[in-house]
């Protein structure tokens, strides 16, 4: 049901100084940050990226061609200025809020035993939902040798992928690398037997602490109307566990790009999810968030700054018929972006 204020929203975008519906997805990301703030006149305040970085106990297991320490050598590369994500987050005006959530202090090997008790990643989520006060415009980003092993293990438990769809080459495995980290997955699923109706339980069995606070912050964002730009394969597994535990903060998600990490295609259509784009990128840090949050900002500072038929003293001319260009899809309840 179309309400009130989501005809505010349409009518002005239809008033803008262009034919209906020809800024395409900027159009719908507009719709959906309105919608989410709960006004037709959105803003884009304070843009911070949370930065969530941890270790991983599976790293024992040989499924990260990288060692362990690299987790804390790029945080302190983070904490330079140095990294891709730190780059971006400069050029687009966005905070970086460094996070350790276990850096040296890792999960346990979900292999043997989950990698949390069911405590540590309540308390794990808890950090991330006080982060949400960090910005109006938040990025999802981590850091975390092993991570893209248990995101894989996660999709596999939330969704029935085999782990040889789900597992990829993360920081640069090879073909038998890859092979290595689907049988410790396959394992894993065996050793646990999770239930994907137990959001809580399946995040506890493999981790990490990272993408609990992620689940946090998505939880903590829906509940204060702030909007969270997801990046890849690591933060899109978290909202399999917000999917899980609570669908509908996913209304205040957006999905920034389609990550090469095998897998991430998967995940997404579980989700039911349409990213912003698709730019071959699997570097992970919030690399893809950042680009999509200047998406989210151009969308919004279009829909405010515009110039409309009326005030412009343009002819608008008749209004096409309904058609391809000529009406912004209705975002989908579950994801906040159009079919």
């Amino acid at each position: 049901m179309v309400t009130e204020l989501e005809t505010r929203i349409r009518r002005r975008l239809d008033s803008l100084t262009k034919p209906p519906g020809s800024l395409g997805r900027l159009e719908e990301l507009a719709l959906q940050i309105s919608l989410i703030q709960g006004t037709d006149m959105p803003v884009v305040g304070r843009k911070a990226m949370l930065l969530f970085c941890a270790d991983h106990g599976v790293v024992e297991e040989g499924v990260s061609p990288f060692p362990q320490e690299v987790t804390g050598q790029m945080v302190a590369n983070f904490r330079a200025g140095g990294a891709a994500i730190t780059v971006l987050c400069r050029q687009y005006g966005i905070e970086p809020v460094i996070v350790d959530m276990g850096v040296g202090k890792p999960t346990r090997n979900f292999a043997r035993e989950p990698a949390m008790s069911r405590a540590e990643a309540q308390r794990a989520m808890e950090t991330g939902v006080a982060h949400a006060e960090d910005g109006d415009l938040l990025g999802a980003g981590e850091m975390g040798i092993g991570n893209s092993t248990a995101a894989a293990a996660l999709m596999c438990a939330f969704t029935g992928a085999d782990p040889r769809d789900a597992a990829g080459r993360g920081t640069g495995l090879d073909q038998a690398g890859v092979a290595r980290k689907a049988d410790v997955i396959a394992r894993a699923l065996a050793l646990h037997r999770p239930d994907p109706a137990d959001g809580i339980g399946v995040l506890a069995a493999f981790g990490g602490f990272e993408i609990a606070a992620i689940v946090g912050l998505i939880l903590g964002a829906a509940q204060k109307r702030r909007i969270v730009v997801l990046d890849g394969f690591i933060s899109c597994s978290a909202a399999l566990v917000v999917r899980a535990m609570e669908p509908s903060a996913l209304d205040c998600v957006v999905y920034s790009h389609c990550s090469a990490e095998r897998g991430h295609r998967g995940m997404l259509e579980a989700l039911g999810a349409r990213p912003l784009m698709n730019l071959d990128m699997r570097l992970g840090e919030g690399s893809g968030a950042a680009i999509g949050i200047s998406l989210v900002e151009s969308a919004v500072r279009l829909y405010r700054e515009m110039a409309t038929f009326e005030s412009a003293g343009v002819s608008g001319g008749s209004r096409p018929q309904a058609g391809p260009t000529s009406e912004v899809p209705l975002p989908d309840s579950r994801t906040g972006v159009a079919p």
